[in-house]
């Protein structure tokens, strides 16, 4: 249940069910239940919107109504702050995710009023196909939605103010699907497998990366750790000059870029972490050569600022919002379709970092991951994803499936590690975390 509809293809797929009265009915009995499992009955308000958002309400007030509770039902037009005020507990049930329009300010003042609210599909005045918000959106504590989340659900600001959330199934055919074909899901295990270890393979077998490295070699080691952790078979440093670094095992070399480019073997670049922009011409070289996959980030993609089309030729660029910004422009409320954006301009998948990474592949697709604890706010930790990116490419992965596997095992490893994170924490989980998919895919396979 990993597919993201948009509010139009939410619409597209009742239309297709047929079947509105049943469904609905349905939704409003989740929602009671919802309530009921987690509130003892105390003085509830309904508020119903005019359209399916509203009749979930409807229905949800009724079952309520049967089971006891003190409930009272108001449309938009005989809703008081007054009473808003006095409930123990409000059902926003006014506005779905679909809204086209900033809600008014009257409706704002009813919400304001809620002590604690409990949200139907979204609270009211959340954009479900961009987490944003249409003027203002109630902090909600719960928030209960139906058959596939939406992609508001998993973007800021929505995910802070749904609460906690619940996905009910209330009958909707799976088939359904097939004719709507969405083009987004919510990142995880489910959507990719990782590259099996052959037991008869070699180190060129299991992929070779080489990272460059500039006059600061901090960025480039921490993403040449997290490509040895990540299974890559040769890692390698490309220093400008001689350097001694204390990492056994490291490869440093100090080759030229053209030297280093007739090793065919030399499959998989990382290009930006501390390259520093005066090194930043090393990526259009890269370029230039073709037959390479290359992950472009930090110093690379701020060397193409307001000139995304310098980036075509890269297999992943990973910016944050800042150096998303300095290349193609803010990304705006809707992330999701920035990124959509990028990857199309460059031909690359787009990795939008941030507490909801988006994942964008130039054909459309794309993945919202929200796995990130807060702790992976943290100085280079984007140069360790970049490295495990790039050691996922070398082991064959496809361009999409490698980032959206490495954003995921790097919000995961964030996780199993805890507050107090530092980036040099990451590539030792990597390993077993990786196993611990791999052991987990087969036994839900058998």
């Amino acid at each position: 249940m990993d597919e993201l509809l948009t509010p139009a293809e939410m619409v597209q797929a009742d239309a297709l069910a047929d079947d509105t009265p049943t469904l609905m009915a349905a939704a409003g009995r989740a929602v009671a239940r919802a309530v009921m499992q987690h509130y003892a009955p105390c003085r509830t308000l309904v508020l119903c919107g005019p359209g399916n958002n509203g009749g979930d309400g409807k229905v949800a007030a009724e079952y309520l109504r049967l089971s006891g509770w003190p409930v009272t039902m108001r449309g938009l037009h005989d809703a008081t702050v007054e009473e808003t005020a006095k409930a123990a507990l409000v059902i926003d049930a006014l506005f779905g995710a679909g809204l086209s329009r900033d809600i008014s300010a009257p409706v704002a003042a009813l919400l304001r009023a809620a002590r604690r609210i409990v949200a139907v599909d979204v609270p009211s005045g959340l954009d479900g196909a961009t987490g944003a918000v249409r003027g203002y959106a109630p902090q909600a504590e719960l928030t209960v939605t139906f058959f596939r989340l939406k992609p508001g659900h998993l973007l800021y600001p929505g995910r802070g103010l749904c609460g906690r959330l619940l996905l009910r199934d209330i009958g909707m055919p799976d088939w359904v699907l097939e004719q709507v074909r969405p083009l987004t899901w919510r990142n995880g295990p489910a959507q990719w497998a990782l590259p099996a270890r052959q037991p008869t393979g070699h180190k060129y077998v299991n992929g070779d990366v080489t990272v460059l490295c500039g006059t600061m070699p901090g960025a480039a080691r921490l993403a040449a750790a997290a490509a040895r952790r990540a299974g890559a078979g040769m890692v390698t440093l490309a220093a400008e000059a001689p350097m001694i670094l204390p990492e056994a095992g490291l490869i440093v070399r100090d080759s030229s870029l053209a030297e280093l480019l007739r090793d065919k073997r030399r499959t998989v670049f990382v290009c930006g972490p501390g390259l520093g922009r005066a090194s930043s011409w090393k990526l259009a070289q890269l370029i230039a050569a073709g037959n390479r996959k290359i992950v472009a980030d930090a110093d690379a993609l701020t060397a193409c600022a307001g000139t995304p089309e310098r980036l075509r030729g890269t297999a992943v660029i990973t910016p944050h919002e800042g150096e998303f910004s300095r290349v193609f422009g803010p990304p705006g409320p809707d992330r999701l379709e920035a990124a959509r954006r990028a990857a199309r301009q460059t031909g690359a998948v787009t990795v939008l970092k941030g507490a909801d990474t988006v994942i964008a592949a130039p054909d459309g697709r794309a993945m919202i991951n929200d796995n990130a604890p807060p702790w992976l706010a943290t100085g280079g930790t984007g140069d360790v994803l970049a490295g495990l990116i790039a050691a996922l490419l070398a082991q064959g992965m496809e361009d999409f499936a490698a980032a959206c596997a490495a954003v995921w095992l790097h919000g995961a490893a964030a996780q199993k590690i805890g507050p107090g994170l530092i980036a040099e924490d990451i590539p030792p989980v990597l390993g077993p975390l990786m196993d611990e998919v791999r052991k987990g895919k087969k036994e839900a396979a058998l």
